[in-house]
């Protein structure tokens, strides 16, 4: 049975996982699909028809607007921007252009970051606090800055890859991964 604080508005016909916590002033709309084991902090908005993974980890002040999809496992810092319109007019609507924004399993957004919508952030990517996205997010990639670029790369469970003639294995849990085309790609030990 999912958790919905007294002040949280879930409306009718949203979908919540088992499991899942929905903290003091969340409004999650109608055609919202929340997984299992998702937390969502304080004053989250989650808007019509956007997913988010199982054991997700949505902090405060964060707004899913429509077009958004996390995968499984997935966290979000406090007050993480995520658009969906490329050029937005208070006089002009553009309903009928929300470009899609998806962030891979396991991937980590930092407080602050802002993603322009319609780019992918790869599975386990780090997303920097204050990072400005607007371009795709290789897997397992550090990006950073302002605009955001690749910096250096992390294993699915967090730590620093050091990548010795295209290969390397983490130092903390052993998995090995290979750099092909600018892209980490985890391999077999």
């Amino acid at each position: 049975m999912p958790f919905v604080h007294p002040t949280a508005v879930v409306d009718a016909g949203a979908i919540v996982g088992e499991g899942t916590s929905i903290w003091h002033f969340v409004h999650v709309s109608s055609s919202a699909e929340i997984g299992r084991n998702v937390v969502l902090g304080q004053n989250v908005y989650v808007g019509d028809g956007v997913i988010v993974g199982d054991d997700c980890r949505i902090q405060n002040n964060v707004s899913l607007y429509s077009g958004v999809k996390l995968g499984a496992g997935v966290f979000v810092g406090p007050s993480a921007v995520f658009t969906n319109v490329l050029r937005p007019r208070a006089m002009f609507p553009r309903k009928d252009q929300f470009a899609e924004t998806y962030v891979g399993d396991g991937a980590t957004i930092g407080a602050n970051a802002t993603l322009v919508c319609g780019h992918s952030i790869g599975v386990c990517a780090l997303v920097g606090a204050g990072t400005v996205v607007t371009k795709d997010v290789p897997a397992f990639a550090v990006f950073r800055g302002n605009p955001g670029h690749i910096c250096g790369f992390v294993c699915r469970c967090g730590e620093s890859l050091a990548l010795k003639d295209q290969t390397g294995s983490c130092e903390s849990c052993r998995r090995c991964y290979r750099l092909v085309a600018n892209t980490v790609i985890e391999v077999e030990s």
